[in-house]
């Protein structure tokens, strides 16, 4: 028991120095210092934190569809990590980076962390809305506002925290600063694509749980039409 809990709390330790010590804690990245207890101490808080977050907003079903969530969530962020990583790995070690696999790992994870902080502050009010109204269509979008923050946040801690551990001195290095612009946008178009494709995390309402629905339209057609439906215009 004592170990379990020491071991938790190196790793919520590992994320406070993340965030409290960015500078140093990326320079570590650099150097390749600890990676392996850093790369499973991100996993673990980032997963723990996106799961409470799924778990809130999956609740907004039944207990069925909070489970999943839970579960579905931090698959989402990682799978998309594990789909975009090998992009941008290769595409910098063709370019002269000298970046190991597991270095660019804990690199993409740190984003991911703090992606999952920034929900897990945010769960106490999107609890609040689930509480206090019945209006789906309000409820998703309050949710891709809350997720597109926290991806936009997420997403300009990777660019600055790629100047620290992606070297961008010599040979190719203008040509790694595009390759890192233009993966980020592929790995924000891949994650949201991929939300798609796992959903529900919500659940319609009066509907029967469903762990995935068909796959049609698309995430970004699925937004317009909710605002749509908010402004009282109907297709």
């Amino acid at each position: 028991m004592l170990e379990k809990r020491t071991t938790g709390n190196r790793n919520f330790t590992t994320l406070i120095n993340l965030l409290r010590e960015r500078q140093t804690f990326l320079e570590e990245i650099r150097q390749g210092t600890r990676l392996p207890s850093k790369i499973i101490s991100l996993l673990v808080c980032s997963s723990i934190f996106l799961a409470i977050y799924g778990g809130i907003i999956g609740a907004y079903h039944s207990w069925m569809q909070a489970l999943s969530s839970a579960v579905k969530l931090p698959a989402l962020y990682l799978i998309t990590l594990l789909i975009c990583l090998p992009t941008l790995y290769f595409s910098n070690i063709i370019f002269g980076s000298k970046r190991s696999f597991p270095q660019h790992f804990a690199l993409v994870l740190t984003a991911v962390s703090v992606i999952s902080v920034l929900l897990f502050s945010f769960a106490p009010i999107t609890l609040f809305f689930l509480i206090t109204t019945n209006n789906y269509q309000f409820l998703i979008l309050l949710n891709v506002i809350i997720f597109s923050l926290t991806g936009f946040i997420g997403i300009s801690s990777l660019h600055q925290a790629a100047k620290i551990v992606l070297e961008q001195d010599g040979e190719g290095s203008d040509v790694r600063r595009k390759i890192i612009r233009s993966w980020l946008l592929l790995y924000a178009f891949v994650g949201s694509q991929l939300g798609w494709t796992l959903r529900p995390f919500f659940g319609t309402p009066d509907s029967a749980f469903q762990l995935f629905r068909e796959r049609e339209g698309n995430f970004y057609l699925s937004v317009l039409q909710s605002i749509m439906y908010l402004l009282g215009v109907r297709s």
